[in-house]
């Protein structure tokens, strides 16, 4: 519904674990589903248990002939990032790849201390200079050159950009919040039921 909103709607979901419980989500005669997504296109890749994002990436590359720019995200994350935004800051920046980054929501404080174990100072994750990968992407179709099988998207293919200077980022301050554990899903239902969603 996301990218639905900033008019996306054809969707190719790189799927692994509890693959068959997404599949019958989006199949299941749901009334209010089935309306929602009525003109979307989405298209159901088995891209294997324990790939990692490039692998997956990877695997699904077939499908996006003719595309010369993809949205990828991690789906593990949820924001109100302007993507048209984000869009308009990549294609001025002609790089191949781009990134949203944010701060963490995390709750953990880092600490700056001597070599010997002075501490000289704490802070807030979330309210200090650290910038984290918030996992919406934007790919040009290069992308693939960058990248080889069994590679992580972040690691060695992103080597290769920042060495050619053609990867960025885009920096948002907004709500952004991942979703990996049993406390986050906690604290997002906690918003919803108070009715504090961005």
């Amino acid at each position: 519904r996301y990218y639905a909103h900033f008019g996306h709607t054809d969707f190719i979901l790189c799927l692994g674990y509890k693959a068959d419980s997404i599949k019958q989500y989006f199949l299941d005669d749901n009334d209010a589903l089935s309306r929602d997504i009525q003109d979307w296109t989405i298209t159901f890749v088995d891209t294997g248990l324990h790939s990692n994002i490039g692998q997956r990436l990877l695997r699904v590359r077939k499908y996006l002939e003719g595309e010369e720019v993809f949205l990828a995200n991690y789906s593990d994350g949820i924001s109100d990032l302007p993507l048209d935004e984000h869009i308009e800051d990549f294609n001025r920046r002609k790089v191949v790849a781009s990134f949203a980054s944010v701060n963490s929501a995390q709750t953990f404080h880092t600490v700056q201390s001597t070599d010997d174990g002075v501490v000289t100072g704490m802070s807030a994750l979330n309210e200090g200079a650290i910038w984290i990968n918030g996992g919406y992407f934007i790919l040009r179709r290069e992308m693939f050159d960058y990248m080889n099988e069994g590679e992580e998207l972040v690691i060695k293919p992103f080597d290769r950009l920042i060495e050619k200077r053609l990867l960025s980022t885009y920096r948002y301050r907004g709500f952004w919040h991942a979703m990996d554990t049993f406390k986050d899903k906690i604290t997002l239902d906690r918003m919803e039921a108070q009715g504090n969603c961005p």
